[in-house]
């Protein structure tokens, strides 16, 4: 038996989180999921809260406020095909998210990018950023400014177009196949980009700069071209290599190209440790479009074209 899927939308009774849980519940509704909509008290208030009532009335208080922000979230629609169901825990925020994501065996996280604090804050929450670092399941990270879809029609329109940054690393493969899914559900054409990093080095001049840039660059189009060629057709795969810094071509192009999703992998650094993505961030910080982050996956993935990649050991890389 096939296990229903799971959606859980964190809210903050925001107007970013009234976006979030637009998506969370067209989402759902389309998968026939449950969704789980959660809300997270400070331990210091609900404890502060309690010295007038009991628990239960605490608790029942804070039912309610979810139960009246959904309903002005929705209007008069009906969230037809999707099991509501409100929850209300106390702790850190991030944690307590991927707690329940755990313990529900959830398989998608909605979620807002608005943050509340400091200049980086302000254009990505910290509270989404420490759940993109542990996440085990994927999460959609909606922009702070977008109101949300009012259906499913809503959302092609939303979407018009998705961007695919792949690094032609092993994780691609995963990358890709996610991509075709929501593509085709979606019915929205792809456009996979590669962008090929500066080679830094401690030499002023390199003489044969321009011929390494252009051997990279034709590689990495042999290698788009290859992965286009594999998807279906319907799905009309464009393919573009840029040159320069991997989050601020990925912003531009997804503004040039009028794409409302971009899908990233987060993956993890040997320097850095488990999960920086700092390309990533730095796309959410500046694309303000949807962002599908994907955790790597548990078990190795198949290698992605594995006679061209072996060639590439010593070609430095884009890593979200």
């Amino acid at each position: 038996m096939i296990p229903r899927p799971s959606v859980l939308c964190p809210i903050d009774f925001s107007a970013g989180s009234r976006g979030a849980l637009r998506y969370a519940a067209v989402i759902a509704a389309h998968l026939g999921a449950r969704l789980t909509v959660l809300a997270i008290d400070d331990p210091l208030l609900i404890e502060a809260a309690e010295f007038g009532d009991s628990p239960a009335t605490v608790h029942k208080h804070a039912i309610q406020e979810m139960n009246k922000f959904c309903a002005a979230t929705f209007a008069d629609q009906q969230l037809t095909g999707a099991d509501v169901q409100l929850e209300v825990v106390a702790g850190k925020p991030a944690a307590e998210i991927l707690r329940v994501a755990h313990n529900d065996h959830c398989d998608l996280i909605v979620m807002g990018s608005h943050g509340a604090t400091g200049f980086r804050k302000l254009f990505f929450g910290s509270t989404t950023e420490r759940v993109l670092r542990e996440t085990p399941v994927p999460v959609l990270v909606t922009p702070a400014a977008d109101p949300g879809p009012v259906g499913p029609a809503d959302v092609q329109r939303i979407i018009r177009r998705i961007l695919v940054p792949v690094d032609l690393t092993t994780a691609t493969s995963h990358q890709l196949a996610v991509t075709v899914t929501v593509a085709e559900a979606l019915s929205v054409p792809l456009l996979l980009l590669h962008v090929v990093e500066p080679v830094r080095s401690m030499v002023a001049a390199q003489p044969r700069q321009p011929k390494i840039d252009t051997e990279r660059r034709s590689r990495a189009e042999r290698q788009l071209d290859k992965a286009a060629a594999d998807m279906p057709a319907v799905l009309r795969p464009e393919v573009l290599v840029a040159y320069g810094e991997p989050a601020e071509e990925i912003a531009k192009v997804a503004h040039d190209r009028d794409a409302g999703l971009i899908i990233l992998g987060l993956h993890s650094s040997p320097l850095l440790g488990p999960r920086m993505g700092s390309v990533t961030y730095r796309v959410l910080c500046l694309a303000h479009r949807l962002v599908l982050a994907l955790p790597p996956q548990p078990t190795p993935a198949v290698r992605f074209n594995p006679a061209e990649a072996a060639s590439e050991e010593t070609a430095p890389t884009m890593t979200p």
